[in-house]
C-alpha cells in the first residue's frame, strides 16, 4: 500500500524510530514559528542553553498576541524578543504585521517542508502540504538548537471530502461538522488528512481554516495535499518557485477513515463553552447577541472578510451589537481595503482593529457579561475571551455576519432571502499586496555575536527546579473534571498575558478561572512536601503554552494522575519534571477527594523499569493502579527535573 502526504513527509524527514502507531519516532524539522505570548520563554531557553545560532532553515517570531500596551510590560517583551531574534539568527515579525499563521503561509510555508511551532495552531501550515506541529516552547528551542522533534507516531486518519459546499456554508462548517461528529477528543494521536474530489472547490486560505481547527480536535496535525490550489496561492504572493507538487500515491492507505459530502452540510455554530459543543445554526436561531467578532487565525483569509463586507454593503447593524473585525495580517488588510471592503464594514459600524490576535487571545474586545459573543475563532473555553462569565460561540463570517445585521443567532441563508443578499464568491486579487517591510531579517554572524539581550524588569530568569525524590507524599490540592484546558491552567487575557516572561508573577493566575485559592494553598505546601493535581479525561487540551506546566510547577506540583492527557501538555509535564500518570482504572477517579493525601515511593526504580505504579490514598486506606506513556527519554528528564536541569547536568 501507498503513502498518503502525512507518511510521506514523516518517511522523508525521519531521524530515527519506526513509522508504527505509538512507537516515539524523532523528525528533522525545517522551520520554526514562535509568537510574543509563548516565545519569550523560548528566548529564555535558548539563552540557558547558550546558543549560537539557530540551526534551522528558517525560525520566525511573530509579535502578535500581546499588541496592547497598557503598560511597559508587554513593549518590554517585544525589545527583549527582538534583542534575542538579532542575537540568534532569527526572523523578526514586528507588532502589527499580522496573526502568525497565516503570515508565516503568505511569506515562508513551503510544501513538503516540516515546521514545529510554540502554538497549537501551527498546524495551520498543514494547508500548503506542509507537516506543521504545535509543541511546547522548550520543543521549539530545541529544535532550533539544532536537535529533532521526538513524537508518537500517530494514526492517520484519511477523511475523503466529495461535493461543493452550498452557498452560505463556507470551510468553517467544514472543521465544525468535524467537531460535531467526534467532539475534541477525537483526533487525539492521531494526523488528520483531506483527501478527495471535494477539495478541488477548497483554496488554499480555505485549508488553512480546516488545518487550523485540527488543534480543537486535539490531532497532532492537519494535512492537506499541495496542489493546484496550492500552487495558486504561491503565485499570488510572488512565490510560486516554493511550490512542489506533493500529492498522495493513488493505492495510499489509513489507519481510520471518514468522509463528508460538502453539499450535504449547513450552517454550524459551537455553542459555550467547547469547540465541540456544535449544532445547526437554525436549532438556537432567535438567540439575542451583544458582540460579532470577525478574525483570527481560524478565519483569517482575504475571502473570509470580504464574504462579511458583501453582507452587509449598504446596511446598518444592528444597534445592540458590537461589531469588531481583527485583520489577520496587514497585508490582507491592504487588499481588503484595496477591494473597497473595508469601507463597508466602517460604514455599517464595525471597529476596525491592529492585525493581530486581540479578542482571540482576550487582548482587549472582552464581552459583557450576559451577552452572546459571536466570533469566527477557534475557542470559546470558559474565560479565554478576557471575560471570567462569557458566553461565546464559534461560527463561520457568514453566520457571523449574519447576526450582526439582525442582533440575534441567525441562518445566513435565511437572513440573506429576506434581506435580498445575493450569494457571491468574493472577487480577489490575482497577486497578493505582497510588502515584507516589517519582516526583519536575521543579522549576519558577525554582527549577531555582538549582541546582547535587551532585559526589562518584568523578564524574570526560569526558575531552577530540582530532581524527581524517590518518593511523593503530598495532598491532592486539586481535583478537575474532563477537558480541562490551558486556558483554564494558566488563562490568557489583558491581565495575565503580560506576564509571560515574569514566571513568579504568572503564577498568581495559575487556575484562578478553577480556583482562586489555588496559588495561595499550593505555596504554603510548596517547600515541604508540594502537591499533586487530580484530573479527568483530556487534561489539559487547548493551547500549547509551556506555562500551563511551568507555573504550577513553580507553586510546588510534583504529579498530575489523570484519565488521560491532551498530547502537547503531556510533553510539557515531562519537560519541565512533572511526573504525568495515568489511572489503569478511570473508575478510581471518582474514588479520590480533593484533600486526600496520596503516596508514591520508589517513583526512580519503578520508572526505570515499568509503565506500571501504584498510589497509595494515606487518607482513607486504598491503592491506585497508575501507568506511564513516557519514552526512556522522557523518563530521564523527569527524573532529573527537566530537560533544562539534564541538558545543564550535561554540559561539561
Amino acid at each position: 500500500m501507498g503513502y498518503g502526504i502525512a507518511e510521506q513527509l514523516i518517511s522523508e524527514h525521519l531521524v530515527s524510530g519506526e513509522m508504527r502507531p505509538g512507537a516515539e519516532i524523532a523528525l528533522r524539522v525545517d522551520q520554526t514559528l514562535t509568537q510574543d505570548a509563548t516565545g519569550t520563554l523560548v528566548m529564555q531557553e535558548l539563552e540557558a542553553m547558550n546558543l549560537d545560532r539557530a540551526h534551522t532553515e528558517v525560525s520566525v517570531q511573530y509579535v502578535d498576541h500581546n499588541l496592547l500596551q497598557a503598560d511597559e510590560k508587554n513593549a518590554e517583551d517585544h525589545a527583549f524578543l527582538r534583542s534575542a531574534c538579532r542575537k540568534y539568527g532569527l526572523w523578526f515579525s514586528k507588532a502589527g504585521n499580522g496573526v502568525s499563521h497565516p503570515t508565516h503561509m503568505q511569506r515562508f510555508g513551503i510544501p513538503g517542508k516540516t515546521m514545529v511551532g510554540s502554538d497549537s495552531h501551527t498546524c495551520a501550515g498543514g494547508s500548503l502540504g506542509m507537516l506543521a506541529i504545535g509543541v511546547g516552547g522548550l520543543e521549539v528551542a530545541m529544535v532550533i538548537a539544532g536537535s529533532p522533534l521526538y513524537l508518537r507516531m500517530p494514526e492517520i486518519w484519511g477523511v475523503r471530502l466529495t461535493g461543493e459546499l452550498p452557498p452560505w456554508v463556507s470551510a468553517k462548517d467544514v472543521v465544525l461538522e468535524m467537531l460535531r461528529r467526534h467532539g475534541v477528543k477525537g483526533g487525539l494521536n492521531r494526523i488528520i488528512e483531506y483527501h478527495g474530489p471535494g477539495l478541488a472547490q477548497l483554496s488554499a486560505m480555505d485549508r488553512h481554516v480546516i488545518a487550523n481547527m485540527g488543534a480543537e480536535l486535539g490531532a497532532t496535525t492537519t494535512v492537506f495535499p499541495a496542489d493546484d490550489a496550492v500552487r495558486e496561492f504561491l503565485r499570488a504572493e510572488d512565490r510560486e518557485d516554493d511550490f512542489r507538487e506533493v500529492l498522495p500515491d493513488e493505492d495510499a492507505r489509513f489507519d481510520v477513515t471518514d468522509e463528508i459530502d460538502l453539499s450535504a452540510l449547513e450552517p454550524l455554530i459551537a455553542k459555550p463553552s467547547s469547540p465541540g459543543n456544535v449544532v445547526p445554526v437554525r436549532e438556537v436561531a432567535g438567540t439575542e447577541v451583544g458582540q460579532v467578532v470577525i478574525g483570527s487565525s481560524a478565519n483569517p483569509g482575504l475571502r473570509d472578510y470580504a464574504i462579511a463586507a458583501h453582507m452587509v454593503r449598504g446596511r446598518q447593524t444592528e444597534d445592540s451589537v458590537s461589531f469588531d473585525v481583527n485583520p489577520s495580517s496587514r497585508e490582507i488588510f491592504a487588499d481588503l481595503t484595496k477591494l473597497g471592503a473595508t469601507f463597508d464594514l466602517i460604514s455599517a459600524g464595525a471597529r476596525i482593529h491592529q492585525a493581530g490576535c486581540m479578542g482571540c487571545i482576550g487582548m482587549g474586545q472582552a464581552p459583557a457579561v450576559g451577552h452572546n459573543s459571536l466570533r469566527t475563532f477557534p475557542r470559546n473555553f470558559p474565560g479565554r475571551s478576557g471575560t471570567k462569565e462569557d458566553a461565546v460561540w464559534l461560527c463561520s463570517p457568514e453566520t457571523a455576519a449574519a447576526a450582526a445585521l439582525t442582533g440575534t443567532i441567525s441562518d445566513p441563508r435565511e437572513v440573506a432571502e429576506r434581506l435580498g443578499i445575493e450569494y457571491v464568491r468574493p472577487e480577489l486579487p490575482a497577486r497578493a499586496s505582497v510588502n515584507t517591510d516589517m519582516l526583519v531579517p536575521p543579522l549576519e554572524p558577525e554582527e549577531a555575536a555582538a549582541e546582547k539581550l535587551v532585559k526589562g524588569p518584568n523578564i524574570s530568569s526560569l526558575p531552577d527546579f530540582p530532581p524527581l525524590p524517590n518518593k511523593i507524599e503530598a495532598p491532592v490540592l486539586l481535583k478537575v473534571p474532563d477537558d480541562i484546558s490551558t486556558d483554564e491552567i494558566s488563562p490568557a487575557g489583558a491581565r495575565a498575558l503580560p506576564f509571560r516572561s515574569n514566571i513568579p508573577m504568572l503564577s498568581e493566575f495559575t487556575f484562578n478561572q478553577v480556583d482562586e485559592t489555588y496559588p495561595q494553598r499550593a505555596r504554603e505546601v510548596a517547600d515541604g512536601p508540594g502537591h499533586v493535581i487530580v484530573g479527568g479525561d483530556n487534561y489539559g487540551q487547548g493551547s500549547s503554552r509551556e506555562h500551563a506546566a511551568i507555573t504550577p510547577r513553580h507553586l510546588g506540583l510534583r504529579a498530575v494522575i489523570a484519565k488521560s492527557f491532551a498530547r502537547i501538555h503531556w510533553q510539557n509535564l515531562a519537560n519541565f519534571g512533572i511526573l504525568a500518570l495515568e489511572f489503569a482504572d478511570p473508575a478510581d477517579y471518582d474514588r479520590v477527594e480533593q484533600g486526600d493525601t496520596l503516596e508514591l515511593d520508589g517513583l526512580r526504580e519503578q520508572l526505570s523499569t515499568s509503565p506500571g505504579l501504584t498510589a497509595r490514598n494515606v487518607t482513607k486506606g486504598e491503592e491506585y493502579r497508575l501507568h506511564h506513556q513516557l519514552s526512556e527519554r522522557q523518563v530521564e528528564a523527569v527524573m532529573a527535573g527537566g530537560r533544562i536541569p539534564l541538558l545543564a547536568s550535561a554540559t561539561p
